[in-house]
């Protein structure tokens, strides 16, 4: 039986609020700890504070990435070791003004421009933004 990723986890000084800028990003609904969950979950022996610490970021049909955010001691100091690719138009490359809608829509969010990429990369063409989440992690958006 192969294995299967279960959650993409950032660790994050404002779980939450990163949650709430992913959600937005992919489309997903706003989560928030509701009941029955969030009874179960301090019933466990979490605390209010726990659920504080954390965020999720979940597409409801199940076909997207699950995306956990826990709590970090401190801020993030060097580049990401694994990044995101953001697909602007998902299934079909997206075109220029596409692509500049939806990285002016992700800047709104919060995120940060790192660098416009238009290079080739042997025979294909690569043209993206390299981004930042509003805690520094790094993504691209093609």
């Amino acid at each position: 039986m192969a294995s299967k990723v279960g959650n993409i986890v950032f660790y994050a000084e404002d779980p939450p609020a990163l949650a709430r800028f992913w959600a937005a990003t992919l489309g997903y609904p706003e989560q928030t700890w509701d009941e029955p969950l969030k009874s179960q979950l301090l019933a466990s022996g979490l605390t209010e504070a726990d659920l504080a610490k954390r965020g999720l970021a979940e597409d409801p049909t199940g076909e997207g990435p699950r995306l956990f955010f826990h709590h970090a001691d401190g801020g993030k100091d060097e580049r990401n070791r694994i990044h995101l690719d953001v697909s602007a138009t998902p299934g079909r490359a997206p075109t220029h003004d596409e692509l500049e809608a939806e990285k002016n829509r992700l800047v709104a969010l919060g995120a940060e421009v790192v660098r416009l990429v238009d290079q080739s990369w042997g025979p294909w063409p690569e043209h993206y933004y390299q981004l930042r989440d509003p805690e520094g992690n790094e993504f691209c958006l093609q």
